[in-house]
């Protein structure tokens, strides 16, 4: 879904009020979208937050991502011919993404990382973590040439949104960046374009009364365990017990003494301004806070149909043993 204004601030009049349920809250519902060349982590040799409006466009345009988007929209060659027999096609062509051509805007400035805490806009790993973010690496690197299906990750088995869409916090995609409210009085829940993810999250009155209701520490499921209340107008979610295969695959990692809690502020017509604050002290060495904008959409979200037909993992586990038996490199 092409959102060209994403990056854009929604600016909010001197007295706008945000649109409510009938019980009086902020109305989240709709479609909103965090698509940006903004990361979670600020890239190499950047020391700022934000930058200026001029500074963003130029350092946008040269980002590897969106100059790929650009060369792929260019007329081709006719006379060029087919790509040589045997050759890696890669993954993607740049038709596929839409990962935003933009940084992403967050109280009126142009962000370079998610993270606002620590100041350097880097995960505070403690010795663990990093340990994990190595081992992390070597299995994805391991996953180009799986032994079974449990070897891929959980994306790849189409369990989870990649790249960490689903949450918590909810981080932007390469593609399909997509997220849907739908808000109740009971509960919200937060329906993610990417692999179809959905999170339910039931509401409480308050914070004690919604820790009471985690379950139990036993069970871990995808997404983790999420409930929610209300402190204003914003909009709590605490989540607990994160699966831990989604906690080791990143790129938010968790252990499971691991608690993410985000907050949900409607601040313009336009815009939800989104915080999440991790607290982990297995993988981190103090607890870290990241902010980001939602911008609505007036498209609706599409459905994502991963492994059509379910042949894409069977048709990888049989090109990585035909290789084998070949002995071929597989790339």
């Amino acid at each position: 879904m092409a959102l060209a204004s994403v990056g854009a601030a929604a600016c909010a009049p001197a007295k706008w009020s945000p649109p409510r349920t009938a019980d009086g809250r902020p109305d989240l519902s709709g479609v909103w979208s965090n698509a940006s060349v903004t990361k979670l982590t600020r890239p190499p040799g950047q020391t700022r937050l934000s930058l200026s409006a001029a500074e963003a466009k130029a350092m946008a345009a040269s980002n590897p991502l969106v100059r790929m988007l650009d060369a792929g929209a260019a007329p081709t060659d006719a006379d060029e011919g087919a790509p040589a027999a045997g050759g890696d096609p890669g993954g993607y062509n740049s038709f596929w993404l839409d990962p935003g051509r933009a940084f992403g805007q967050v109280k009126g400035e142009y962000r370079t990382s998610w993270i606002v805490d620590p100041a350097d806009g880097q995960l505070p790993l403690s010795d663990a973590g990093r340990k994990l973010v190595a081992k992390a690496a070597a299995h994805a690197r391991d996953a180009d040439t799986p032994a079974g299906p449990d070897s891929l990750e959980p994306w790849d088995r189409c369990l989870i949104a990649s790249r960490g869409s689903g949450g918590p916090g909810m981080l932007n995609n390469i593609y399909n960046s997509n997220y849907q409210i739908v808000q109740t009085q009971a509960s919200v829940a937060f329906v993610v374009e990417m692999i179809h993810d959905a999170r339910i999250v039931p509401l409480f009155p308050d914070r004690a009364a919604a820790r009471a209701a985690h379950g139990p520490a036993a069970l871990h499921p995808w997404l983790g365990d999420s409930t929610g209340w209300w402190e204003g107008d914003t909009l709590v979610v605490e989540t607990v017990n994160v699966n831990a295969e989604q906690g080791r695959a990143g790129p938010l990692y968790l252990s499971p003494k691991g608690r993410v809690t985000e907050r949900f502020s409607r601040v313009a017509p336009g815009q939800i301004f989104y915080a999440f604050e991790v607290e982990d002290p297995v993988y981190y060495s103090r607890t870290w806070r990241a902010e980001m904008s939602l911008n609505a959409s007036k498209d609706p979200l599409f459905e994502y149909a991963c492994h059509e037909g379910n042949y894409a993992l069977p048709d990888i586990l049989r090109g990585v043993r035909a290789a084998e038996g070949a002995a071929k490199p597989v790339r």
